[in-house]
């Protein structure tokens, strides 16, 4: 990955969103840099609302992620929010097991040993699904490159969700749904 750095920004502009929003110049500089210019747009940077958000359903497969999680809730099936040991994984895991938990109990959470069990999905961590009655695994911040390991599960009559961030491989796992903005 190479760096590009912005090049210094119109120093008008910079002047003018530091006295409308009374902040450092350093500030004002990255605000004009990411093409924020006036104090509206700032106040939807810094408090966004829900309607700033982007479709959710514009990333490929949501549609299909959605519909496997709704036809898991409604058959009771037991779902396993699985992640990476990391900072971003255990994080994803926790927002994303809270709450599916505030709507529906049969949630459980799996991140596998950083020793053990290495990086990413596991064999053992779909063991454990296997052996605890799970038929659904979402993978938070791995999965992308996981083609055997979802395999191994479909073996196992055991679904996948995919999320990720990472690049995809020449093969896409063979999961029900891959949400991945770099596909």
């Amino acid at each position: 990955m190479r760096w590009n750095p912005k090049s210094k920004p119109n120093p008008e502009k910079v002047q003018a969103i530091q006295q409308a929003l009374q902040v450092d110049e350093i500030i004002a500089t990255l605000l004009v840099q990411r093409g924020i210019e006036t104090f509206e747009q700032a106040k939807t940077f810094f408090r966004p609302t829900l309607a700033d958000l982007h479709n959710p359903y514009l990333m490929k497969d949501m549609d299909k992620a959605v519909a496997r999680i709704e036809k898991a809730i409604a058959n009771g099936e037991n779902i396993l929010v699985f992640g990476d040991y990391d900072v971003d994984g255990t994080t994803a895991v926790s927002l994303m097991s809270s709450y599916l938990k505030s709507y529906y109990p049969n949630i459980a959470t799996y991140i596998p040993d950083r020793y053990t069990e290495g990086y990413g999905i596991s064999y053992q961590g779909i063991d454990f699904a296997d052996d605890n009655g799970f038929s659904l695994i979402i993978a938070l911040d791995c999965g992308i490159k996981s083609v055997d390991h979802v395999a191994y599960a479909r073996d196992r009559n055991i679904d996948f969700i995919i999320c990720d961030h990472h690049r995809p491989g020449n093969e896409l796992p063979n999961a029900i749904a891959v949400l991945d903005p770099k596909r």
